[in-house]
């Protein structure tokens, strides 16, 4: 079931009129004293100062794993909707920096597009929350790969973090500040202790949260959903962070990693002395979040949609409203050389996104006179078929069926023949060839869309008006941006 048809059948807060509704909830009370500290230590611009203020009316919120230069593209989309919305409402942009994820595998690499061809940077990164990353021993190789743009002034300022995560929200606030983004690090310093309330709270009734997702899972199953955060006997929605970060359980009346048990009392205290080492899992995060935060909105991108679909049991455990649900804006960067190649096809790039070579050959077919010489005699052959079809209905009634699997025989053998005609002839064209490549390397490198693999900033680097054609852009649905 696609997450927005789950989330519509599940009855969750969707669209503007939800988003006002919400407007005006209290958050934490220091909050804005902790997030004025916090964005004074990054030396944030004037801008995000300012938006503090609107706070009081509200916050909409977004976030991402904190990933080299901003991660890829989709983070700043992210915050795009997210900037949109608060504007709408008067709100407060915020982005939630996440950085106690330990998968480092997928946010060690840096992709960078340069003279046509995909560059990437893989560090070895400990495994270990990005928060507790040390960004000194990744500087210089990241200045390196970076080039010349190392030396814009908003990667100097980025580049004087210390750890990963604070790399990330400086970028952010480099790109983005101007607009007034708020990034949000829970395992900031002057962050972290505002969520000591409710790691009691969840300490407390350890298996509480674990069972409300349970609840909603099987509710969801009921009305042919999948699931994603089903919890196992024992499992909590907290993770403890010693030599590594481990998901806690519950048994006996006392608290396990896997390597030795804890009480209660046990955890409080290391959770006081350092809030950041106990963190929520998944299923607990984007409540926390919202006990801290004035969530009014909650900017998601289509997997998140579905895990928060489950979270409605947890939101009213803590006494919450759940936040009004947007889907991401999804964004395609066009550059000149792109361009004219779509232009040349008459080739829509989002068609490119979505089907690669297979809406490449489709585009191509047109330049090529034998291929559509060739299709007209297959749509002939076709057309052929369809009067037998006819004729049989007159004739012999019994020979229809088998007359119609025989014309889709031929109608899917043809297409795969034509296919196969066409990626060898265009495989030959030199011209043709070379197209498609500039097409693959920009639109779907490694196979994946353009959004997932290379990061906004590099654009904003090579193309001045790249952040104002964003600001422009509409807050949802799919966008294109004409860049050059």
């Amino acid at each position: 079931m696609e997450a927005a048809c789950l989330v519509r059948r599940l009855g969750l807060p969707q669209g503007e009129e939800a988003l006002k509704a919400r407007l005006r909830r209290p958050g934490h009370p220091r909050l804005r004293e902790a997030l004025a500290a916090y964005l004074k230590r990054l030396q944030a611009p004037e801008e995000v100062f300012r938006a503090l203020e609107r706070l009081e009316v509200g916050a909409v919120v977004t976030g991402q794993q904190a990933g080299l230069l901003g991660g890829p593209a989709l983070t700043f989309y992210k915050a795009h909707t997210a900037l949109c919305l608060a504007d709408r409402a008067g709100a407060a942009g915020v982005f939630w920096v996440a950085p106690q994820d330990h998968d480092v595998e997928e946010v060690r690499h840096l992709h960078l597009l340069r003279d046509e061809v995909p560059e990437t940077l893989s560090l070895d990164l400990p495994p270990l929350p990005s928060g507790r990353i040390p960004l000194a021993p990744h500087r210089e190789r990241l200045r390196a790969f970076l080039g010349p743009w190392a030396k814009d002034y908003r990667l100097g300022y980025a580049l004087e973090a210390e750890t990963l995560s604070e790399f990330f929200a400086r970028v952010l606030l480099a790109f983005l500040g101007e607009r007034g983004l708020v990034p949000f690090d829970p395992m900031a310093e002057e962050l972290a202790p505002l969520f000591l309330e409710a790691l009691e709270r969840e300490l407390s009734d350890p298996l509480g949260s674990a069972e409300a997702i349970n609840r909603e899972a099987e509710r969801i199953r009921a009305l042919g959903g999948k699931p994603p955060l089903r919890r196992k006997p024992g499992a909590t929605n907290l993770f403890l962070e010693t030599d590594q970060r481990r998901l806690l359980f519950y048994e006996g009346g006392a608290f396990t990693d896997g390597v030795r048990r804890y009480t209660a009392k046990e955890l409080w205290e290391i959770a006081r002395a350092d809030p950041s080492r106990l963190t929520p899992a998944a299923g607990l995060r984007p409540v926390f979040q919202d006990l801290v935060l004035p969530t009014a909105g909650f900017v998601v991108g289509p997997n998140e949609l579905r895990y928060v679909a489950e979270l409605s049991g947890v939101y009213a455990r803590y006494g919450l409203a759940m936040p009004a649900l947007f889907l991401r804006a999804f964004g395609v960067v066009v550059e000149p050389p792109v361009r004219r190649i779509l232009e040349k096809y008459r080739l829509d790039p989002w068609a490119f996104v979505d089907e690669g070579e297979a809406a490449f050959l489709r585009a191509a077919e047109a330049w090529l006179a034998p291929f559509r010489a060739f299709r007209d005699r297959v749509e002939g052959l076709l057309q052929e078929a369809s009067r037998l079809v006819e004729e049989a209905e007159a004739l012999e009634p019994n020979l229809v069926r088998p007359l119609r699997r025989f014309r889709a025989r031929v109608r899917g053998e043809a297409e795969r023949l034509r296919r196969k005609l066409l990626a060898a002839q265009a495989a030959r064209d030199e011209v043709l060839a070379r197209h498609l490549r500039r097409l693959k390397v920009h639109l779907l490198p490694f196979g994946l869309p353009q959004e997932r693999v290379y990061p906004y900033a590099m654009y904003a680097l090579r193309h001045g008006e790249a952040l104002r054609r964003l600001a422009e852009a509409p807050w949802e649905g799919r966008v294109a941006l004409y860049l050059g």
